[in-house]
């Protein structure tokens, strides 16, 4: 369940690779379970990797360090602390060919951080884990979904972080991975006007959340273990949208102080009110926001609910709206003698 290492084959010729593109898929997170530490394990997080959207890279072997493309700041960032955190040679031309929208809650950071600094480790013939790169890059201090999302896909559930026992900052370990039900579908609710907590506004917003109740932290592990998953395994949609869909309520609820409600954009709260009230109860945010989902249960329940919200809000031209499927596959590798962009 922790293998958190991607296949690796640095050398089919006998030079390697000259170029690595990766796509990496970004991923909802459905909210910590005990924010409290109170048996000694702080997080634990619920969460799902998506088809779409995707983070894509390539880097080439190079004379020195470049990046273009969205987010080539925080590329070049992570090519750098890799390279020092592992002693690679850090000449290599890096092509942001898409990335995820930043502080969304679609863990855009993550995502990144992980496939230029993957790219970099094959480029230089090191077979480095997801798990040491993440860590290495200062990614999974609280959730191990984005690392389960790059290497495994599906739905995943993680322990949280250990409490004053020197652990540091290793990545919570993984402890289920299901795959979420091939005719099941999101609806995602983007605005573009808002961004979600992250860096150190976050740090301060989480020390700030009022007490977490070890009764709350216990219903939302029991609403985890004893409903949510199972619902999963067996393909239960409603069962599985009703405990997100509880989930998420009392979460926005306990951080409504600091996000100004149950969710960070009031536009996204609007359409998200308006889908349960159409008898979908798995909704809610992802992390911060400001993006909603609503998880339903077939594809035409979604074509259905998405074409009659862009006529509904069509006038809040900042929001977009997407009908994607959970991905039951990692990040996707590929190791090319040359590079054309695509």
């Amino acid at each position: 369940m922790n293998n958190t290492r991607l296949p690796f084959d640095a050398a089919r010729d006998e030079g390697g690779p000259t170029a690595v593109r990766i796509s990496a898929p970004g991923r909802l997170h459905l909210g910590f379970l005990d924010l409290s530490g109170t048996l000694g394990r702080r997080f634990g997080s619920l969460g799902v990797t998506l088809e779409r959207p995707a983070t894509i890279v390539c880097l080439q072997k190079a004379d020195r360090l470049e990046a273009s493309g969205p987010d080539a700041d925080r590329a070049l960032a992570a090519v750098e602390k890799a390279a020092r955190a592992f002693g690679l040679d850090p000449a290599v031309r890096v092509t942001v060919e898409a990335a995820l929208p930043p502080h969304a809650g679609l863990g855009s950071g993550t995502q990144l951080g992980l496939a230029v600094a993957t790219a970099l480790a094959i480029l230089r013939g090191r077979d480095l884990s997801a798990r040491d790169l993440g860590q290495a890059l200062a990614r999974g201090a609280r959730s191990s979904i984005g690392i389960g999302a790059f290497t495994q896909g599906g739905v995943i559930l993680d322990g949280g972080k250990a409490v004053g026992t020197g652990a540091g900052d290793a990545p919570p370990p993984i402890l289920s991975r299901l795959a979420f039900p091939e005719d099941w579908r999101i609806l995602l609710v983007y605005d573009h006007a808002h961004r979600g907590l992250s860096g150190s506004a976050e740090v301060q917003a989480m020390e700030q959340l009022p007490p977490f109740a070890d009764t709350l932290a216990g219903h939302l592990a029991r609403l985890t273990v004893m409903k949510a998953l199972p619902a999963l395994a067996e393909g239960q949609v409603r069962h599985f949208g009703e405990a997100v869909g509880e989930m998420q309520r009392l979460l926005g609820d306990h951080y409504a102080g600091a996000q100004g409600g149950r969710y960070t954009s009031p536009d996204v709260a609007e359409v998200m009110e308006w889908i349960e009230a159409a008898g979908v109860c798995g909704v809610g945010q992802s992390s911060w926001g400001p993006t909603g989902f609503a998880i339903v249960g077939s594809p035409d329940e979604a074509e259905r609910l998405i074409g009659e919200a862009r006529v509904r809000f069509g006038a809040l031209s900042h929001l977009a709206f997407d009908c994607v499927r959970g991905s039951n596959a990692g990040a996707r590798i590929e190791r090319l003698a040359c590079y054309a962009q695509r």
